[in-house]
C-alpha cells in the first residue's frame, strides 16, 4: 500500500496486565480515531501513507471497496460490472444515484480523467504504474506515446465506463479498492489544488468539515448514495505522538479506536488490544544506479557479509524474515539471503573488479529519526567496514523529510516498512518491475520483468510460483534485503464496535463501522438480518 510510516514510532514491549472496567464509547454519534502525527496530503492520486489510506476510506469512493472483512472487491460507486470472456475487457456500471458533496452526479468521465491524470507522466503518482496493465497506460505514462485517446479507458455513456487491458490480469478488481482510482471531481481536476478540504467536493459517506495539525472532523455526506449504511455521523482523527496520554485517552473513554502510539504497559483491558498479522515487511533497499551498487554482483556480495543472525534475531523482531512477500497459503518460500559468506562475497567483489572491497567508494546509510534502524544500520557499518577496504556512514534524517529524500531515489542504502495496498503478492512484487513510478532504487531486470507479466494472466498455484520465482531473482540480485514483517496493533473495544475487522491490510472503512447495539448473552446465538 504503502510505506508504514506509523511504524517509525517506538515498539513498546506487551506485558499483560489484569482487567480493568470497560471503556466507554466516547459518543454515539461520533467515532474517535487516534492516529500518529504526519502530514496529509489529500489528493487521492498522489497521497500513499497508511494514514491517509484510512481517512481516504471515508471520503473518496472508487469503483468498487474493500470488503472489511475479507478485503475482496465489492461493489461501490459501481453497482456491478461485466468482465469478457478473455478477460480483457470490463464494463462497470455507475449508480445513477451516486452524488459528490455538494450534489452533483459521479459519471464516468470522472474516472476516466482522474485515471488520466495518475498517469500524467509530469506527475509521477506513485501508484501509477499499477495501470500498466491497462491498454496504452504503460506508454502514457512514461512518455513514449503522449497521445492520450491511446490509453482503453472508454467513458461509453454517463453511466458506462469500460477498460481494456494488454492481457488478461486477475488482480485488477483488487488494484481497483485502492483510493488512487477513485472518482475526482472536474473542480478538483482542473484547480488541482488539494490544499483546502473543506471546499473539495468528495463522493465518499464523509466529508471534510474541519481540518488541522491537530486533529480532522468528518461528517456524514447527505448526498452519498448508501447513506442509510452510515452509522457514525461524525468521524474525528486526532493526531498525538505522546503514548501515554493517547493510552489513557482511549482507556477513559474519550478516543474509540488507537491506531500509532500505544503504551501497551498501560491499556486497562488487555482484550482491547488486538494484535493480527500484516501484510507488511521492513527491508533495507540498496541503489541499483549509483556505483558501484548498480553491479549485482556487489550488491549480493554488501549483503553476504552481513551478519544475519544478529540483524533477524528473534529475539529483537517479532516475525523475522528473508523474505520480500509475506507468508500466504500456497505462496512457496524462495531462499533469501541467510547468512553471512565472507568468501562467496569476496569472490563477487573480485569478479566485479573490487578485490576485497579496494576501490569502492565511500558507503553511506540513510535512515530516518526516530532511530527505530539505528542498530541494523550500525551493524552493517561495523561489518562492512571490518571486511572491505572502505569507509561507511550513516546519514540521519528527521522524519517526514526521510520520505522525500528515498521518494527522490538520493540514496545509497535505505530503509522503509511496506504495507501492502490489496491482498496478493504482486503488491510487493509489482513495485520493481522497470520504470514502476514506486521502484525507488532504479532496478531493473528483463527477466524479473518477464515473469512479472507472465503472471498477470494466471490463477491458483501456478501463478503463485511464477510470482515466487520473481521474487527469487530480485532476492538474489541483493537490491532489497527483507529484515521483518511486522503485525497490525490496534486499541479498540471490539463489544462496543461492530463493522471493525483485523486484517492484514489493517485497513477499515469508516463506513461500516457503527455501534454494537446489542450483546448476546453468553453461550446464546444471536442472528443479524443485515449483510455487508
Amino acid at each position: 500500500m504503502k510505506p508504514n510510516r506509523s511504524a517509525l514510532a517506538c515498539l513498546i514491549v506487551l506485558i499483560l496486565l489484569p482487567a480493568a472496567s470497560p471503556a466507554f464509547a466516547a459518543n454515539a454519534d461520533a467515532f474517535v480515531v487516534g492516529f500518529l502525527p504526519g502530514e496529509i496530503s489529500y489528493d487521492p492520486l498522489t497521497a500513499y501513507t497508511t494514514s491517509e489510506a484510512q481517512i481516504f476510506s471515508g471520503i473518496y469512493e472508487g469503483l468498487v471497496g474493500y470488503d472489511p472483512f475479507s478485503l475482496d472487491p465489492v461493489p461501490a460507486v459501481a453497482s456491478r460490472w461485466e468482465i469478457s470472456q478473455d478477460g480483457r475487457r470490463y464494463r462497470f456500471f455507475i449508480r445513477p444515484e451516486a452524488r459528490y458533496s455538494n450534489g452533483d452526479p459521479v459519471v464516468a468521465a470522472d474516472f476516466r480523467e482522474a485515471w488520466l491524470l495518475l498517469l500524467d507522466p509530469q506527475r509521477n503518482a506513485p501508484y501509477a504504474s499499477l495501470l500498466d496493465v491497462v491498454s496504452g497506460a504503460r506508454a502514457y505514462r512514461t512518455g513514449e506515446n503522449p497521445d492520450r485517446q491511446s490509453v482503453g479507458i472508454i467513458a461509453v455513456s454517463d453511466r458506462v465506463l469500460e477498460v481494456r487491458l494488454e492481457q488478461r490480469a486477475t488482480h485488477f478488481l483488487r488494484i481497483l479498492c485502492h483510493h488512487s482510482f477513485v472518482a475526482v471531481h472536474p473542480t478538483a481536476r482542473e484547480s488541482r489544488d488539494w490544499q483546502d478540504p473543506l471546499t473539495l467536493p468528495v463522493n465518499g459517506p464523509y466529508t471534510v468539515t474541519a481540518a488541522g495539525a491537530e486533529a480532522i472532523t468528518l461528517r456524514v455526506n447527505p448526498y452519498y448514495w448508501d447513506r442509510r449504511r452510515v452509522r457514525y455521523e461524525e468521524i474525528r482523527i486526532r493526531f498525538e505522538a505522546d503514548a501515554q496520554s493517547v493510552t489513557r485517552a482511549f482507556n477513559e473513554g474519550e478516543i474509540d479506536w488507537v491506531r500509532g502510539a500505544i503504551d501497551l504497559q498501560r491499556v486497562a483491558r488487555t482484550q482491547d488490544i488486538v494484535i493480527n498479522p500484516l501484510y507488511a515487511t521492513t527491508y533495507y533497499q540498496l541503489s541499483a544506479t549509483r556505483p558501484p551498487f548498480d553491479d549485482p554482483r556487489v550488491r549480493r556480495a554488501a549483503a553476504l557479509l552481513l551478519p544475519w543472525e544478529r540483524i533477524r534475531s528473534d529475539d529483537l523482531w517479532y516475525l523475522p524474515t528473508a523474505n520480500l512477500v509475506p507468508r500466504i497459503p500456497s505462496y512457496p518460500q524462495p531462499e533469501g539471503i541467510t547468512a553471512r559468506d565472507s568468501e562467496e562475497a569476496l569472490r563477487l567483489l573480485a569478479e566485479a573488479g573490487y578485490p576485497n572491497g579496494d576501490g569502492l567508494p565511500p558507503i553511506e546509510i540513510t535512515i530516518p529519526t526516530p532511530l527505530r534502524s539505528d542498530r541494523v544500520a550500525q551493524l552493517m557499518v561495523e561489518s562492512w567496514q571490518a571486511s572491505l577496504e572502505t569507509t561507511v556512514s550513516v546519514r540521519v534524517i528527521p522524519y517526514p523529510e526521510y520520505f522525500t529524500v528515498v521518494d527522490d531515489g538520493e540514496f545509497t542504502v535505505s530503509t522503509i516498512s511496506w504495507i501492502g495496498d490489496f491482498a496478493d503478492p504482486l503488491t510487493f512484487l509489482d513495485m520493481w518491475v522497470s520504470e514502476s513510478n514506486l521502484n525507488k532504487t532504479g532496478y531493473s531486470n528483463p527477466d524479473y520483468d518477464a515473469l512479472i507479466r507472465r503472471a498477470m494472466s494466471m490463477t491458483g498455484s501456478a501463478r503463485y510460483e511464477v510470482l515466487a520465482r520473481a521474487e527469487q531473482i530480485l532476492l538474489s540480485d541483493g537490491v532489497v534485503l527483507p529484515i521483518r514483517h511486522s503485525p497490525a496493533i490496534n486499541l479498540i473495544d471490539l463489544k462496543m464496535v461492530d463493522g471493525w475487522y483485523p486484517n492484514p491490510l489493517d485497513i477499515h472503512p469508516f463506513k461500516f463501522l457503527r455501534p454494537a447495539d446489542a450483546r448476546p448473552l453468553p453461550n446464546v446465538a444471536m442472528g443479524s438480518g443485515e449483510q455487508l
